[in-house]
C-alpha cells in the first residue's frame, strides 16, 4: 500500500490512532522502530531545528528538503504540518504536487494568514483566513492531486484565535465541503473540553484530529471515547532531544572530559546502525572491485 493509502486507512480506522513529532530524517527513523503507524511532520519542531522562528522563517523549499529526507529514511506515512499552504491557492496546488513527487501522505492547512505564527504565541491576536478563500484553497489542493489517497487535512484554529463553538463548527463544515478529507481542530486551554464540546457538535461528519500539546494530562482513554480519529504528539521529540543536547553540553563544558556523558549517550555504532551503515557496506561488497584489484 503507498503512503498515502497508509494514512488513509488511519483517517478511517475505526479506532484512535497515533501520530509522533519528528523533524528530520533520523527522528523519522526512530519514530517508526518505535513502532507509531505515522509521522507528524511538525513545522515548529523542523523551524527549531533550523535554529529560526516558526513564522514561515524556514522557505517552503527548505522544508520540503527536510521532509523528503524524512521520506526516504521511513515506510511509514508522514503528514506534513504545511501552515497556511505558504502563499495563495496557487503555492498550495504546487505544494501538492511536490509532496506527492517525495511520497509524504498528506498535508495539514492552517487557517490563518501567511506568515502564520505559532498557535501559542499570542493567539488572541492572530487574525483568521476569510472562511470562502481558505476553503477555495482547500478545493484547490484536492483538485491537484494526482493520487486519490493524497489526504488534506484543514486545521481549524477558531479557538486559538479567541472565537467560540459556532465560529469553529461553521469553518470546519465549510473545509469538509470544500473536500478536506479530515479536521484538525486546535486549542491551547489546559483541559479538553473545548475539543469534547467541538466533537460531540460534529456528530461524526468526518475524522478529527486533535493536538494535545496544552492539555497533556487528559486520559487518552477520553480521546478514544468521544471518537478522536488521530491524536498528534506534536513536539517531544524534539523538546526531548534538547533537554538532552543541553545537559551533555553542560556536562561536558564543567567536566572538559568526555567520560561524564560516555555512558548517557548513544554508542557511535547506535549512529551507524540508524544510518544503515550495513546496507552500503555490502553494497560495496557487490559493486566494487577487490581491494588490489586493477
Amino acid at each position: 500500500m503507498s503512503k498515502a493509502g497508509q494514512f488513509r486507512t488511519l483517517l478511517e480506522s475505526d479506532q484512535t490512532e497515533f501520530i509522533l513529532e519528528a523533524h528530520d530524517g533520523l527522528s523519522a527513523k526512530i519514530v517508526e522502530e518505535a513502532g507509531f503507524k505515522g509521522i507528524w511532520g511538525s513545522g515548529l519542531a523542523m523551524a527549531a531545528s533550523m535554529g529560526v522562528r516558526d513564522n514561515n522563517e524556514a522557505s517552503w523549499t527548505q522544508v520540503l528538503d527536510v521532509v523528503e529526507f524524512m521520506a526516504d529514511a521511513t515506510t511509514i506515512p508522514i503528514l506534513l504540518d504545511a501552515d497556511t499552504g505558504y502563499g495563495n491557492f496557487n503555492n498550495v496546488r504546487r505544494l501538492v504536487a511536490k509532496l506527492e513527487q517525495r511520497g509524504v501522505a498528506a498535508m495539514c492547512l492552517e487557517d490563518k494568514l501567511f506568515p502564520k505564527t505559532n498557535s501559542f504565541i499570542g493567539g488572541d491576536t492572530q487574525p483568521l483566513a476569510n472562511i470562502e478563500e481558505f476553503a477555495l484553497k482547500i478545493r484547490a489542493a484536492k483538485d491537484s492531486q494526482v493520487d486519490p489517497a493524497f489526504s488534506v487535512v484543514a486545521r481549524v484554529e477558531a479557538f486559538i484565535a479567541g472565537w467560540g463553538l459556532d465560529e469553529a463548527l461553521k469553518r470546519a463544515h465549510a473545509y469538509r465541503e470544500a473536500g478536506a478529507d479530515a479536521i484538525l481542530i486546535h486549542s491551547k486551554e489546559p483541559d479538553a473540553r473545548q475539543i469534547t464540546e467541538f466533537i460531540e457538535e460534529w456528530n461524526g461528519a468526518s475524522p478529527v484530529a486533535v493536538v494535545p500539546t496544552m492539555y497533556p494530562r487528559t486520559p487518552t482513554e477520553h480521546f478514544q471515547a468521544i471518537g478522536v480519529g488521530i491524536v498528534i504528539w506534536a513536539n517531544h521529540m524534539l523538546r526531548a532531544s534538547i533537554t538532552a543536547m543541553q545537559e551533555a553540553a553542560r556536562k561536558i563544558h564543567e567536566s572538559r572530559s568526555l567520560m561524564s556523558v560516555e555512558s548517557k549517550v548513544a554508542p557511535l555504532a547506535e549512529v551507524f546502525r540508524l544510518q544503515d551503515a550495513a546496507e552500503l557496506a555490502a553494497a560495496e561488497r557487490r559493486y566494487l572491485p577487490p581491494s588490489g584489484a586493477h
